[in-house]
């Protein structure tokens, strides 16, 4: 078996212990973060209805390198629908992608700046009334002689352009209960037009981390996959990147490793927040029913652990910092860090066990279709 294969096969494995979510890209765990969200202008809207999705940083494993997907102007597949983005975040072995999706409320997006609107948490871009769709022209590029739904609201940005929740330098923002139940809601995957773009920004080369340095010369676009014209380039870079000189692409294309370059978390507290689980569409509405009832119950036990575990090891700490002994602190950080990795492993697998129940049985070959 050629080592290829073999990374493959490992690749595999893991993304069946991640955690139930849906990803941009699938199984994606990346052993160093993203560069910095690039500073750039925001094309003008191309019509009434349109809402704007933000780019962001995807992560090609043929290439062992982060591409930028422009931001660009996407109908909204269902009125009142808002487009919660993706983004990454540590997931204690590596750096996993939470795709994002459509619906009635935005959820959690890390905490990123990606501009726009989308500041961190929530949206100030636009809201939805009576059926319509009213920009905020503050923040909003559109042509008020075609668009007469607007609104002026000045928004505070923050300036920060990190791209990534968690892990070394990234963001310490967790999901507010509104967030959490935006999550738990009703969602619509990105649609065609948004992977359409995904598409053309993974074939085009300039748009590769490793070619623009973070100032990808295509960062935004008025239409889906339409990378000529109306475009805003990047005015520049969202900081600097400097991605490890070991990555994946110095082992001969393969992926880069989960954990490479990257400790274990210690406690509890550092993991990233559990996704909400995805709600189940296997055809059978009945059966649907019954595998959501039992996802919820698993997230809850599993929260309940999270939280039983986190609070043992705060009190332990607080207890080994009086007594003023490192030889008692390091001692007390192993155990933590190996009670966390346990802990995770074991969620994994029930995760894993349960979608594993959840998925269709296969049909015979040579039945009907």
């Amino acid at each position: 078996m050629s080592l290829r294969s073999v990374c493959t096969l490992l690749f595999v494995l893991v993304v069946l212990c991640m955690p139930a979510t849906s990803f941009a890209q699938i199984g994606i765990a990346v052993s160093f973060g993203p560069p910095p969200i690039p500073i750039y202008e925001q094309p003008l809207c191309p019509g009434d209805g349109y809402l704007w999705t933000p780019g962001y940083w995807a992560w090609d494993a043929d290439f062992s390198d982060y591409y930028w997907v422009p931001g660009t102007w996407i109908m909204a597949p269902e009125i009142g629908f808002l487009w919660t983005p993706g983004y990454w975040g540590w997931g204690g072995s590596g750096f996993l992608f939470y795709d994002g999706y459509w619906g009635p409320e935005i959820g959690f997006y890390g905490g990123i700046n990606y501009g726009f609107g989308y500041f961190g948490h929530g949206f100030e871009g636009g809201r939805w009334d009576n059926g319509h769709f009213f920009y905020n022209r503050s923040v909003m590029n559109v042509n008020v002689t075609n668009i007469h739904n607007v609104y002026n609201t000045t928004v505070v940005n923050n300036n920060n352009h990190v791209s990534y929740n968690g892990g070394e330098g990234g963001l310490g923002a967790r999901p507010s209960p509104q967030e959490e139940a935006a999550a738990h809601g009703r969602h619509i995957a990105p649609v065609a037009a948004q992977t359409q773009q995904i598409q053309a920004a993974r074939n085009n080369p300039q748009l590769r981390a490793s070619a623009n340095q973070g100032k990808p010369p295509i960062a935004a676009t008025a239409r889906p996959g339409e990378f000529t014209g109306n475009v805003s380039a990047a005015r520049e870079a969202g900081g600097k990147y400097t991605p490890p000189a070991n990555r994946g692409a110095n082992r001969g294309g393969n992926e880069a490793r989960p954990g490479e370059n990257a400790p274990a978390p210690t406690h509890v507290r550092e993991l990233p927040p559990a996704p909400r689980p995805t709600p189940p569409n296997t055809g059978n509405a009945k059966q649907d029913k019954k595998y959501q009832q039992q996802q919820e119950k698993l997230y809850a036990q599993q929260d309940k652990e999270r939280q039983k575990v986190a609070q043992q090891q705060e009190k332990e700490d607080q207890k080994v910092a009086k007594q003023n002994n490192a030889a008692a602190k390091q001692q007390t950080e192993q155990r933590h860090q190996q009670q966390t990795q346990q802990l995770q492993q074991k969620h994994q697998q029930q995760t894993q066990q349960m979608q594993q129940r959840m998925a269709p049985a296969p049909r015979p070959e040579g039945g009907k279709h």
